[in-house]
């Protein structure tokens, strides 16, 4: 969660868990690419600076965050540790933001009850542009990092 004027994408590496053997998937929307982006290189670089190696990172891109759950799904296949999905869902002047942020919500989580590998949630839903700036790599820090430590968290769960 976010709190005004916090970073919370800071963490010490000696404090997660050993990722030796791991592997992970990110499933990136290409809808507001500039965020999304971003969203990865945290992501990935995270998951570098945490030891995995590159070899064991995948990335499939799907054209929006609606298609994040099927991306994932696709990701599944391939037996990683955790998958992450990253989107970014900007509010605009209808109720698509409401349908779209629902169904990803959703979808993410149904996959994390039918699926033996954790899903994470690495989706934005904000009201603005700048809200998502601030949050993929601006003053709140990078959603995508912590994207990056929750997989390997819940990874662990599984071994």
């Amino acid at each position: 969660m976010t709190t005004k004027k916090t970073n919370l994408s800071e963490y010490n590496n000696t404090d997660i868990p050993n990722v030796n053997g791991l592997s992970f998937s990110i499933v990136v929307s290409q809808w507001n690419l500039n965020i999304t982006e971003n969203l990865f290189q945290g992501a990935i670089k995270t998951l570098i600076d945490c030891g995995v190696k590159k070899g064991d990172i995948n990335r499939i891109d799907v054209p929006g965050s609606f298609e994040l759950v099927y991306g994932a799904k696709i990701a599944a296949r391939s037996k990683p540790s955790a998958i992450i999905c990253i989107g970014s869902i900007i509010k605009g002047e209808t109720k698509h933001f409401d349908f779209i942020s629902q169904s990803v919500s959703n979808g993410i989580m149904d996959l994390n009850i039918k699926l033996d590998i954790p899903v994470v949630f690495g989706v934005l839903t904000d009201n603005n542009m700048q809200q998502a700036t601030n949050r993929s790599g601006g003053k709140y820090g990078n959603k995508g990092v912590e994207a990056a430590i929750t997989a390997i968290k819940m990874a662990h769960l599984n071994i």
